[in-house]
């Protein structure tokens, strides 16, 4: 009888012993468990869209997701950066195709041709330099082919008048780039003020500080800035670029309309039929 008590007695302990364990292991496991737990929760939390982000931050994104104002901005100063390369390609081509013909001109005009044939080569023909040829030409006509100081000084005058009309006909086009590079920086700096402020409104709405909600509104804004920079560096650049180019075609008109002047200097008329003045 005391044998059998005895070892209910060590089976009783050994059953509080396994308990004991039991208890302990699951401790241990709920302890290691619960921080894996609550990381996968807070990444699965983090990793669920906010709805107060956009999906998107690419700059197509942000550009849709933008106020309409914004968008206005970005809108325009992309249109204005097309007009700078059209410009940029319209007058190179042009100043290009023009400077090639005045500088054949002024080959006929340096090969000692007499002035009355380089009126008849010139007849019908736009170009700058034929222009200067064909206004000495009408000179001579209405001065009844007399060459004297007043005869120089009507010449004089209306190469001036037609070399300026001339350079002002390639400049055309050119201020806007000058008004692009002038006005871009400030207009997607408006843009990006306007931008902020939704920003700042929105964390107002939301009523929170958090730099995740703050942030894409503040990407928007600046990213008009950045297109405004896109518009006018460009635009600064290709306009003193032109500006050189038009200023080195003038300087071809120039040349043209001394060697005119030259030419009539050594006592050349036109044609026989505008006889010498009798003496």
């Amino acid at each position: 009888m005391q044998k059998t008590y005895e070892n209910e007695r060590h089976m009783r302990q050994a059953d509080h012993k396994f308990r004991a364990k039991l208890a302990r292991f699951l401790l241990l496991s709920v302890a290691s468990i619960t921080p894996l737990a609550m990381s996968t929760a807070a990444q699965a939390q983090g990793d669920a869209p906010n709805p107060l982000l956009p999906r998107n931050l690419s700059p197509w994104g942000m550009f849709m997701h933008a106020d309409i104002v914004v968008k206005a901005v970005m809108v325009g100063l992309a249109l204005a950066s097309l007009a700078t390369w059209t410009i940029w390609l319209a007058k190179t081509i042009e100043l290009w195709v023009a400077k090639r013909r005045a500088r054949r001109r002024m080959k006929m005009l340096e090969s000692g041709r007499h002035l009355a044939g380089a009126v008849e080569a010139c007849e019908g023909d736009r170009d700058a330099v034929a222009q200067l040829i064909l206004s000495v030409g009408k000179e001579s006509e209405l001065s009844d082919g007399i060459v004297d100081d007043g005869f120089k000084e009507r010449v004089a005058l209306r190469l001036e008048r037609v070399e300026a009309a001339m350079v002002r006909q390639v400049s055309q086009g050119v201020g806007i780039l000058a008004t692009i590079g002038a006005t871009a920086p400030f207009v997607g700096l408006f843009g990006t003020v306007w931008g902020i402020m939704n920003a700042f409104i929105g964390i107002s709405e939301a009523h929170t500080t958090n730099l995740a909600v703050v942030a894409p509104g503040i990407a928007e804004a600046l990213l008009t800035t950045a297109i405004g920079l896109v518009a006018a560096i460009p635009a600064v650049v290709i306009y003193n670029h032109l500006a050189r180019v038009i200023t080195g075609y003038k300087t071809v008109l120039t040349d043209a309309s001394a060697q005119l002047l030259l030419m009539i200097s050594r006592g050349y008329r036109l044609a026989a039929s505008l006889p010498r003045a009798a003496e």
